[in-house]
């Protein structure tokens, strides 16, 4: 008996999805929408920064120094604004006795040397408020423990003596450890923060945050040397690297995107290959 005839069906070919199809698909799609909105983010962080990177007002030349009043150009407790910085001011109050204080590790002229400094309760103010001052430099330790006992002295004795400084103002330079082995009270910063942790009588007291270098010596001390800061340029270079790097994570967003997309393209078509190759190796022979 003839067996009967077998018609063979040729298996459908599968074309491999190109690229730009697997783009299309809805859920690359929504992730691209995704991508843009970090990228604009991003892109909007780096024009936000290059913005700040050149200053479209600078001061005028020789702005700070044109000696103002304190009260003019900061306020107690906050910081300092970086083109205020060193500018020449005047203040007057009087000095609390016992807050003469030594820092060390000052210079003069690249000298090592010593500033006393004190506590200045100003005048005309709502609320008692303090400003730190450096009075003076000098050379030797045992000779600023002098100055300072001086200065206490000559305070305790007219308390309600009325003093005038004029000086730069200088940001906080923090505070500091002591050298190993030295006094543990030994300040090697200029740090109102840490001089207010040593003077008397600050209940109900505003602090400023910077400090004044008066220009005149105090006491039996060196002038401090002072000297106008350099003037300032308008181009920030730092904020420009900032926005810099904000385009470049813009960029790296949306090239996040496209390596994903590409990479399940790419599995998908390898997928399929190898689909159609255990196919063909599995196809049954034909018999006459």
């Amino acid at each position: 008996m003839t067996s009967p005839t077998v018609i063979e069906q040729e298996p459908r070919e599968v074309f491999p999805p190109t690229l730009r199809e697997v783009m299309l698909r809805p859920r690359w799609l929504a992730l691209l929408a995704f991508s843009l909105v970090v990228a604009g983010v991003l892109a909007w962080l780096g024009q936000w920064q290059l913005g700040r990177a050149v200053d479209t007002a600078p001061a005028e030349p020789g702005q700070t120094e044109i000696v103002q009043p304190l009260a003019d150009v900061a306020q107690p407790g906050a910081y300092l604004p970086e083109p205020l910085v060193g500018q020449r001011v005047e203040a007057s109050g009087r000095w609390i006795a016992p807050d003469f204080l030594v820092v060390s590790s000052r210079f003069n002229d690249d000298v090592e040397g010593y500033w006393v400094t004190g506590q200045l309760r100003l005048d005309g103010t709502a609320v008692p408020t303090s400003i730190a001052v450096a009075l003076g430099w000098t050379r030797d330790a045992s000779a600023a423990e002098r100055a300072a006992q001086t200065l206490r002295a000559q305070a305790e004795a007219d308390p309600d003596a009325v003093v005038a400084v004029t000086g730069r103002l200088i940001s906080d330079e923090g505070p500091g450890r002591p050298p190993a082995g030295a006094d543990p009270q030994t300040m090697t910063r200029m740090s109102p923060a840490a001089l207010l942790g040593r003077w008397t009588d600050i209940d109900g007291v505003s602090v400023y945050r910077p400090y004044i270098t008066s220009q005149t010596a105090i006491g039996p001390l060196d002038a401090i040397d002072s000297p106008a800061p350099d003037e300032r340029s308008r181009v920030n270079w730092l904020n420009i690297f900032y926005a810099a790097e904000w385009a470049i994570f813009a960029g790296f967003a949306l090239y996040l995107w496209y390596r994903l997309a590409r990479d399940a393209w790419e599995k998908e078509v390898e997928d399929l290959e190898d689909a159609e190759a255990d196919a063909a190796g599995a196809a049954p022979s034909t018999s006459a």
